[in-house]
């Protein structure tokens, strides 16, 4: 499990394509010397197996399926990542409870700072699209993840088709340490929807499937 807090931007220095998985490899000083072989790691919130590591970076196979519901398809040398290493059980949650299994790929449409200030003194604000299978969670001043940042939602406006435009504010330390200020109009966002709010639609869909097979048999042998 994981928090939304990133503990470092790491850069991939290269992209191979492998038989049955495409292998990369990641700089990252700080969180490498952390890992052993088989660990967790995530990036750009998707969870990742660490390999072959080294005291300054690391490798990670992406699968096929990983490579077709990710932002991570767009990898090359140079792309810039959040990372995160999972949360000892014990320790404070100071995000929200992150899986790193994506739900969905957005899409920025707009990252624009909200006033004229020194560099690294301005609010931003980030506007992207959240498709069908992530909008149904979102709700303003709730949780998500966007590229494994755990963030909250300012506001959100859902479409006819089920897809939503999704407003975020982004508060200048964020903005540095993360990589939003490396992307644009159009970029791809991993997106994971807060875990609670899909346990919470599933206990109600369960309970309208009970409520729904009551008889008045049933009923009566339950004493009513």
């Amino acid at each position: 499990m994981f928090t939304g807090l990133i503990a470092e931007l790491g850069r991939v220095e290269w992209v191979e394509e492998r038989t049955g998985a495409t292998r990369i490899r990641v700089a990252a000083p700080t969180l490498a010397a952390k890992l052993a072989e088989g660990d967790s790691i995530a990036v750009s919130g998707v969870c990742l197996t660490a390999l072959a590591i080294t005291p300054e970076r690391f490798e990670a196979d992406l699968a096929k399926e990983t490579i077709a519901r990710t932002s991570l398809s767009r990898l090359q040398p140079g792309t810039v990542v959040n990372l995160e290493l999972p949360t000892p059980a014990g320790t404070p949650l100071g995000g929200h409870v992150v899986q790193g299994h994506v739900d969905g790929v957005g899409h920025v449409r707009a990252l624009k700072a909200v006033a004229e200030a020194a560099a690294g003194e301005s609010d931003w604000l980030l506007e992207f699209t959240a498709p069908a299978e992530v909008a149904r969670y979102v709700v303003a001043k709730g949780s998500i993840t966007v590229e494994g940042i755990s963030l909250t939602v300012a506001a959100v406006t859902h479409q006819p088709g089920g897809e939503a435009s999704v407003t975020i504010a982004v508060i200048p330390h964020t903005y540095a340490v993360t990589n939003l200020h490396t992307l644009g109009p159009g970029s791809e966002l991993n997106l994971e929807a807060d875990v609670l709010a899909k346990y919470s639609e599933q206990r109600a869909r369960l309970e309208r499937h009970e409520a729904s097979n009551l008889s008045e048999e049933m009923l009566i042998a339950a004493g009513f």
